[in-house]
């Protein structure tokens, strides 16, 4: 389709965008993301299978200019609404070493370099807790001054959001900053929408989604012996909550203004199945809900809870290791990518890497999409514009393009 059937949409540009959680959470408030930048070749396969309009520059950002990014997608010489970035937090995360040299803390100002040379309107920075606390906290601010003294306005009193306050059925904490040129008015945080159980002082809001509502309509994969080929089969699904009832498609989510994507929804897909020993799935079935099986250390969902924060392991030079799975709440097995994927508020239409390592590790490195919607929407307010969801349909990517290796994925970005 011609972009200029949808030119009235503001546009936005996904760095570091991995499979997709903020671009898609930004399309569902209104935005075209037109171009992203990844340099993960099995993540650039998969963003573009389910994003097909949007121009994906498989490379790092450090060898990426702001001139490229128009020129590689349909944005040209247009004005662009916002940027985002999504850079890895590995050198950043409380969970690790925390290297406060570590090479990928620097690319938080190829960031900056970009977002100097696109000159959008707004930009949002997500990262790990981590960022804002002992000496990251330096680089952090380091950051902000720089973006300061080149005219861009940032809100000091950035924030730390958790994805279980904007409807997401898991607890998960990431810094959000958001910055706005001299000529635009900063946006607002969004306000919580959910809250946990009776956590907190937000008593007057629902509870967020709890893990059985996520998943509990979902068939139990092990029941179908095609999943332990292959990632995808013809199912019935059960009742539905009123939030699975909206991931399904069969209704749509509030305010939700992205592309509609033509799929069969009787279809379950990203679900192949974990092989798991007799002994381990032993030692799963007598683990209570809610607590750690004490060996593998995974943790075992409650079903009236939300899930844990959903993590992705190492990344593609660091070996394959995956990082813990949440245990499900009443079959004595690992979740699902699908499952996943449900607790980190992805529709079912779309999909990722038919291998397990790396689908959960797409889910595990991304922000969940309505979390991400919950912040768009606040710049769609501030850019003082009614957003409207498009009447045209897109067809989803070549199944293909989910199943391609590491080498094979390679060797399709490596000539643009």
């Amino acid at each position: 389709m011609a972009y200029e059937l949808r030119k009235q949409r503001p546009i936005a540009v996904d760095l570091f965008a991995g499979a997709g959680g903020m671009t898609l959470g930004f399309e569902q408030a209104g935005f075209d993301v037109l171009a992203s930048v990844e340099i993960d070749p099995i993540h650039c396969a998969t963003h573009e299978f389910n994003f097909p309009f949007c121009s994906v520059l498989c490379k790092s950002v450090e060898d990426t200019t702001g001139e490229e990014i128009r020129h590689r997608s349909q944005i040209g010489d247009r004005e662009i609404d916002v940027v985002l970035c999504g850079s890895p937090c590995q050198g950043f995360s409380l969970m690790g070493k925390r290297i406060f040299d570590d090479p990928r803390n620097s690319l938080v100002f190829h960031f900056h370099r970009l977002v100097l040379q696109l000159q959008p309107k707004f930009f949002v920075m997500e990262n790990v807790r981590g960022i804002t606390v002992g000496k990251h906290k330096q680089i952090l601010q380091t950051l902000i001054s720089e973006f300061k003294n080149h005219g861009y306005q940032v809100a000091e009193n950035y924030q730390v959001l958790n994805a279980a306050y904007y409807g997401v059925p898991q607890s998960r904490e990431r810094l959000f900053l958001l910055g706005a040129r001299a000529d635009v008015e900063l946006p607002k945080y969004p306000q919580p929408i959910t809250k946990i159980g009776d956590r907190g002082q937000h008593c007057h809001l629902p509870n967020s989604p709890t893990v059985w509502e996520a998943i509990a309509d979902l068939p139990e994969v092990e029941q179908y012996l095609e999943l332990l080929e292959k990632d995808w089969v013809v199912v019935e699904h059960g009742k539905p909550s009123d939030y699975a009832w909206k991931l399904r498609g069969i209704s749509t989510l509030a305010d939700d203004y992205a592309y509609i994507r033509q799929f069969d929804s009787r279809i379950l897909t990203s679900s192949l199945r974990t092989r798991h020993s007799t002994a381990t799935v032993q030692r799963f079935a007598k683990t209570s809900q809610g607590e750690r099986e004490p060996i593998s250390r995974f943790h075992k969902l409650h079903p009236a809870g939300v899930c844990n924060t959903l993590r992705a392991g190492t990344d593609k030079h660091r070996g394959s290791f995956t990082s813990p799975r949440p245990i499900h709440p009443i079959t004595p097995r690992c979740i699902t990518v699908r499952e996943a994927a449900r607790l980190h508020s992805y529709p079912d239409w779309f999909r990722f890497h038919v291998t397990k390592w790396h689908g959960f590790r797409q889910v595990g490195n991304s922000v969940p999409p309505l979390l991400a919607k919950a912040v768009a929407a606040e710049i769609i307010h501030s850019l003082n514009i009614l957003p409207f969801k498009p009447s045209f349909q897109y067809q989803l990517g070549t199944e293909a393009l989910l199943k391609l290796t590491m080498s094979q994925a390679t060797q399709r970005y490596s000539n643009p």
